[in-house]
């Protein structure tokens, strides 16, 4: 079978489309990556969809729009796709544009709920393809009582998982998250959570303070030097200082936290602002990787002594193209022993693997077959994930 990822992340610059064909069942599935393509949103959409992220301002008629709008921007996506590869899919599988997402419990309307939200409706993209489409992923981990995030790991244990070695998968897109498998691990013994901003908050910076969509290379960081006392301050924030399972999203790190950072940098010049940012970034996942080094899982209590060893550190997303960050990480996690690389280099293209993820997800719910990892979102019990739209 083949089956279309379609992933748009919280950096909401565009949409990534991976064809994957996929053969066997549940952990025994076996992938290969056909094609891979990206496209950036219109730019009146990504106005749109940054509009619609500040839910203090939202209307409800422009959330309903948006809902059909990106439809048809996925749907021309996996149409080009497919013509272009000369691939022609079975299913697709659509994570849609993450708009709300609480993953921790908090009262409404009486009763303590959470709660998440990603638009992009699955019938009208299944209207267009003539094939099934799954979507909305996240609320069946939800209503078994996770926090509907992160889902990559199944992914990340499906493809990574090692007799000998443990390994970290670290993707850094709007938000970072972070997969840690230990050696010879079954599923309940990964532990997988968000790190903190990816390049979410740089690049609002290299807009605010440069016009700029993003830093290109990192070479605007390049120029500055981190400021110890900002870092301090905001990694002493609720978010860092919280224990696994954890998620974030622009609630967490988009206007109002870039505004806070912006304060905190004043008297900066603007490549130390950006410095900061990015070394921010860095920051947060060598605090990640020191605390998965030091969580024993449950599962493993019995049997387990000491920190856990961690051989390999495979980063993906689109952070793996800003240079500075990159060395900042490696600078980092040197004096952890952890080898540093892309899943590029693993045959994985690190721009892809979130769409492919959500293409095995998809693939995943045709057979009926649960794909949350508990121990990584938190939930009771495993969960058939995401609704499907029939043509």
């Amino acid at each position: 079978m083949i089956v279309a990822g379609v992933m748009s992340g919280t950096s909401a610059d565009g949409v990534n489309v991976a064809l994957v064909r996929l053969q066997g069942r549940s952990l025994s599935t076996r992938l290969q990556l056909l094609a891979h393509r990206e496209y950036p949103y219109p730019p009146q959409v990504r106005r749109a969809v940054l509009a619609a992220m500040n839910s203090q301002r939202a209307r409800v008629a422009d959330l309903a729009r948006l809902n059909f709008r990106l439809a048809e921007v996925y749907a021309e996506a996996v149409l080009d796709a497919t013509r272009q590869s000369g691939f022609a899919c079975d299913l697709v599988g659509c994570h849609g544009q993450t708009i709300y997402h609480q993953g921790d419990a908090k009262t409404y309307l009486a009763r303590a709920i959470s709660a998440t939200w990603q638009t992009g409706e699955g019938a009208v993209l299944a209207a267009r393809l003539q094939v099934p489409v799954v979507s909305d992923f996240r609320p069946a981990d939800i209503a078994a009582g996770g926090q509907g995030a992160p889902l990559v790991p199944f992914l990340d244990y499906l493809l990574f998982r090692h007799q000998r070695r443990g390994r970290i998968l670290q993707n850094i897109g709007g938000i970072g998250n972070l997969t840690a498998i230990p050696a010879g691990a079954r599923p309940e013994q990964v532990i997988a959570f968000d790190t903190g901003p990816g390049n979410m908050v740089m690049d609002a910076l290299a807009n605010e303070l440069y016009g700029k969509p993003f830093d290109r290379d990192g070479l605007l960081a390049a120029r500055g030097t981190p400021n110890p006392k900002v870092l301090a301050t905001v990694l002493r924030a609720a978010f860092f200082r919280a224990l696994p399972p954890k998620t974030a999203g622009r609630e967490q790190f988009g206007r109002e936290f870039l505004n806070r950072f912006l304060g905190l940098c004043r008297g900066l010049s603007k490549h130390d602002t950006m410095a900061t940012a990015t070394a921010l970034t860095a920051e947060s996942i060598l605090a990640s990787v020191r605390t998965v080094s030091r969580t024993t899982p449950a599962s493993q209590r019995q049997t387990c002594r000491g920190p856990q060893r961690f051989h390999d550190f495979f980063v993906s997303g689109g952070g793996t193209r800003n240079h500075t960050l990159m060395r900042m990480l490696a600078e980092r996690l040197a004096g952890l022993q952890m080898r540093v690389s892309t899943t590029d280099e693993q045959g994985l293209p690190s721009e892809a693997k979130e769409a492919v993820a959500f293409a095995v997800l998809a693939y995943q719910t045709w057979h009926r077959q649960p794909s949350n990892i508990p121990s990584a979102t938190g939930a009771a019990r495993a969960a058939i994930l995401g609704k499907i739209s029939h043509v």
